[in-house]
C-alpha cells in the first residue's frame, strides 16, 4: 500500500511538472552563457548586475578585490564578511528571479581567480583569508603541502560563498621568463607530469567542498613571451605538445574540473590559419572535443583582453567564439572604461542566431552542457 502511495505521488509530481513546465526560450539559454564582472561589494535590487540576473538570465558573476577605475582594492572583495554576504544575497537574487520567471532553477555562478600565492589571488590576507602558496612554491614543497594548501583554498572558497574557481592552471612552465605564466608563479613546473600531479590533487580537493573548477589556459600558455592582457600572442614557434599532456591525462575523469579556459594565443601548429584559441574551430572543437573528448563546458578567457579587442569587433569575437566551440563568454569588466552592456550583448547573439551566422543548434549544446555543469553545483 506504502508503495503504491509512493507511485501516485511520483506520477502526481511528474504530471505536475510537466503541466507547469516553461521551455527555455533562446534569450535565457543565451543569458546563461555569459560570466560578467561588475561594480560594488553589496547589491539590491536596483543593483545593475542584480538587473541582469533577472531580465537577461546570467549565467554566473565573476568577483575581483582590485578596482583599475579607483586604484584601490574596493571591487568587489573587502572582506570575509562582506564578502559571505555578497555571494549570498546574489544567489538568493538569481534564484528568486528564476520562480518569478518560470526559468530552470539553476544555480548562479559564483565565480573567482584564486590560485594561491601573492600574485594571482582574489581571497588574500589582506582582506582577512589565510595565506595561501602559488603554483610555483607547491610545486617545490611536495605533495604535503600541497594537500595541505589546496585544503586551505577550498575551505576559503567555500566558506567565502564561491562555487567555481577559476584554477588549478595547467600550463607548463616551458618559459620561465614568461611574464603572466613563469614570472608570476603561476604554473607549478616545466615537467608536465608534476603539472598533472598537482593539479589533480588541487582538483580532487575543490571538488571535495562542492567548489567546481576549471582548467587554464587551454592549449598551453607556459611557452609565451607576452601578456595576452596587453595585445596579440603568438605562441606557433616556442610552444611545445607537452603542453597539452596535463589536459590528456586529467579530463573526463571523476575527479576533473568541470570546465576548461581557453587562451586568447595564436598557435599556428594546431590552427594553421592564425585565429586565436578562444576564437579556433580547430583547436576548440577539433582538438579538446572531438580529439581529447571533453564533455564539459568550455569557456574563453576574459572577452575584453586586448589580444581579442586589438583585433576583433565585438560582433566578430562573439560569433567566432560561440562557433568555435565556447559554451561560456567571459567579460570581466575590468579592462574596459565602460562595462559590456549584458542586454546589448544578449541581443546581439541572438541576432547572429535569427540570421544562421550562429546555428541555434550550438547554442543549445552550449546549453546542455552548463545545465549539466550546473547541476554538479546543486
Amino acid at each position: 500500500m506504502n508503495c503504491l502511495l509512493l507511485l501516485m505521488s511520483f506520477l502526481c509530481f511528474f504530471i505536475t511538472s510537466l503541466v507547469y513546465a516553461t521551455p527555455v526560450n533562446l534569450r535565457d539559454k543565451i543569458g546563461q552563457m555569459l560570466i560578467i564582472g561588475f561594480e560594488g561589494s553589496v547589491v539590491d535590487i536596483h543593483s545593475p548586475i542584480v538587473k541582469a540576473i533577472q531580465k537577461d538570465n546570467i549565467g554566473g558573476v565573476v568577483l575581483f578585490d582590485y578596482n583599475p577605475k579607483t586604484a584601490h582594492f574596493d571591487k568587489n572583495i573587502i572582506n570575509t564578511s562582506q564578502v559571505r554576504k555578497l555571494t549570498h544575497d546574489l544567489q538568493q537574487m538569481n534564484h528568486d528571479a528564476q520562480m518569478n520567471h518560470h526559468r530552470e532553477l539553476l544555480p548562479l555562478i559564483i565565480s573567482v581567480d584564486d590560485e594561491g600565492g601573492d600574485r594571482a589571488t582574489r581571497l588574500s590576507p589582506t582582506h582577512g583569508f589565510p595565506q595561501t602558496l602559488s603554483a610555483k612554491e607547491v610545486g617545490h614543497l611536495g605533495d604535503h603541502m600541497a594537500n595541505k594548501n589546496a585544503d586551505l583554498m577550498a575551505n576559503n572558497l567555500s566558506d567565502a560563498g564561491f562555487n567555481l574557481n577559476f584554477s588549478p592552471v595547467l600550463d607548463v612552465n616551458v618559459n620561465p621568463d614568461n611574464p603572466i605564466i613563469g614570472a608570476l608563479g603561476r604554473s607549478f613546473s616545466a615537467n608536465p607530469n608534476e603539472v598533472t600531479h598537482y593539479a589533480k590533487i588541487y582538483s580532487k580537493h575543490f571538488l571535495n567542498h562542492n567548489i567546481q573548477c576549471a582548467y587554464k589556459h587551454f592549449p598551453g600558455h607556459g611557452s609565451a613571451t607576452a601578456d595576452s592582457h596587453l595585445g596579440f600572442v603568438d605562441v606557433s614557434k616556442t610552444w611545445r605538445p607537452k603542453e597539452l599532456q596535463p589536459y590528456v591525462y586529467l579530463l573526463n575523469r571523476k575527479t576533473s574540473c568541470g570546465m576548461v579556459m581557453t587562451a586568447h594565443l595564436v598557435n599556428r601548429q594546431l590552427d594553421a590559419s592564425g585565429l586565436p584559441a578562444t576564437l579556433s574551430h580547430k583547436i576548440i572543437t577539433q582538438v579538446l572535443r572531438k580529439k581529447m573528448k571533453f564533455q564539459g563546458v568550455v569557456i574563453t578567457d576574459d572577452m575584453q583582453m586586448k589580444a581579442i579587442t586589438n583585433s576583433y569587433s565585438l560582433e566578430e569575437s562573439v560569433t567566432l567564439a560561440i562557433n568555435a566551440g565556447a559554451d561560456m563568454l567571459l567579460f570581466g569588466n575590468q579592462l574596459t572604461d565602460a562595462p559590456q552592456d549584458i542586454d546589448a550583448l544578449v541581443h546581439l547573439i541572438e541576432q547572429k542566431v535569427r540570421t544562421n551566422d550562429i546555428s541555434e543548434q550550438r547554442i543549445n549544446e552550449a546549453y546542455e552542457h552548463i545545465v549539466r555543469f550546473k547541476n554538479t553545483l546543486q
